[in-house]
């Protein structure tokens, strides 16, 4: 459910008219519901009531948005961020240190002794090299670094290949088999408190079968680790629980999620950890984008907005779908080929599709935008930074600027020697 409705043939944000935000800001604008935010939150925590001990930590990069961090802080939640820049972003945001979990497979050296000294609660290490590594940085600043060890069971996720992260061939975690020897090794280092595994198999989950299973040789992993005398006190199952992009499609809720594992790892005695972010935040936000012109093709008419594959960037990275709706429908549909303005034949956000018709100077939406959509934005073709916005029943804010091309024009340099 989200908080983007039609009112008297206008779609609104919460009590907000889309119309009256790209009025004053202009568009391509991303506009966030404050409202959707909070009740995701609170729906996800209550599908894991049922276990006994839990930690809750957003995938800051999913949407690292400091108003949109701030308002989760205020529900409770801490942070799973994969730099020393999120890591600063969630501290700014008011969560505290001791919940924030830094993930990720290529923490330098710098970014290890920052979060020791900022006293985070939990890094998840990916390889046996970085553990020696920051155990040696948490000796010379007097400190002890609590860890997990992020494992890569060999389970496929059966999502899109490029955000798949728990097989084989993937880049993330210590191979399933390996993992017994050098948690035992890294236990035995004197910086480190390792408390436990890690797993994540992918983003965009929808399918709960591949997750019950990682889950499963994760139990069968602690289990062998204290059978050995290893103390494991904690198991981070990661995120990725996917949303609905299509109108009518149809994905395991949070309160399945839930259940699956309260099934398979209630009685672990551990603190159970997650790391949602799509799932919070990806309904929660629309791109507003106006339509610039619509030209005659070959098969169908060409609508081209003024969003590109700069602003958005999933349909052009993975062929992702993003429902496209008329800010004030007419009633009429029509066929048509979306496009941006970027010199790029990926910039495309849909083929053939059936949608409200529309015409030159029209506003229209690409809904569930608020995951992976913004954080994503770049300046190609030097075109603006997209600017955010979040609305709060009848008002509304910015929340991240526009970033005009001569702002960023302005940050470079001609060396004398081209003057």
């Amino acid at each position: 459910m989200d908080h983007f409705e039609y009112v008297a043939g206008e779609l609104h944000a919460e009590q907000v008219p889309l119309s009256a935000i790209a009025r004053e800001v202009g568009t391509p604008v991303y506009v966030y519901s404050r409202a959707t935010l909070s009740r995701h939150a609170r729906v996800f925590r209550e599908a894991l009531s049922a276990l006994p001990a839990v930690h809750i930590a957003f995938a800051v990069k999913s949407n690292p948005n400091l108003a949109v961090l701030r308002l989760l802080a205020s529900e409770g939640y801490g942070a799973d961020v994969v730099s020393e820049g999120e890591m600063n972003r969630a501290l700014a945001a008011g969560m505290r240190a001791e919940d924030i979990v830094f993930s990720g497979v290529g923490k330098t050296r710098s970014e290890l002794a920052a979060a020791v000294r900022a006293g985070i609660g939990q890094f998840n290490l990916e390889s046996e090299e970085e553990g020696v590594e920051l155990s040696g940085i948490a000796l010379e600043l007097g400190r002890r670094a609590t860890c997990t060890l992020r494992v890569n069971p060999d389970v496929d996720a059966r999502t899109h290949a490029k955000i798949s992260t728990g097989k084989a061939e993937n880049k993330f975690g210590i191979a399933y088999d390996r993992a017994p020897g050098i948690y035992a090794r890294l236990s035995a280092l004197p910086g480190l408190e390792m408390r436990g595994l890690a797993v994540h198999i992918g983003s965009q989950i929808s399918d709960l079968e591949p997750s019950r299973q990682a889950f499963i040789k994760m139990g069968a992993l602690m289990e062998a680790l204290r059978a050995d005398g290893l103390s494991v006190t904690h198991m981070d199952l990661g995120g990725g629980l996917g949303v609905p992009y299509k109108a009518g499609d149809a994905l395991p809720t949070p309160a399945d999620y839930g259940r699956m594992v309260a099934e398979v790892a209630a009685d672990w005695g551990v603190t159970l950890m997650f790391e949602p972010g799509r799932v919070i935040t990806g309904n929660s936000g629309v791109l507003v984008t106006e339509v610039v012109r619509v030209k005659q093709g070959t098969n169908a008419p060409w609508v081209v907005v003024d969003a590109a594959m700069n602003d958005l960037a999933r349909p052009a990275m993975y062929d992702a779908w993003h429902d496209f709706a008329a800010v004030q429908p007419s009633g009429e549909s029509m066929t048509a080929n979306i496009v941006g303005p970027i010199c790029e034949s990926s910039d495309t956000f849909a083929m053939g599709r059936t949608i409200d018709a529309v015409k030159a100077g029209d506003l229209a939406v690409f809904r569930t935008a608020g995951a992976y959509g913004a954080t994503m934005a770049n300046t190609y073709n030097s075109r603006a930074l997209v600017p955010e916005v979040m609305v709060d029943g009848d008002k509304w804010a910015i929340v991240a600027n526009r970033i005009d091309p001569a702002t960023i024009l302005a940050a470079e340099q001609v060396p004398d020697w081209l003057a």
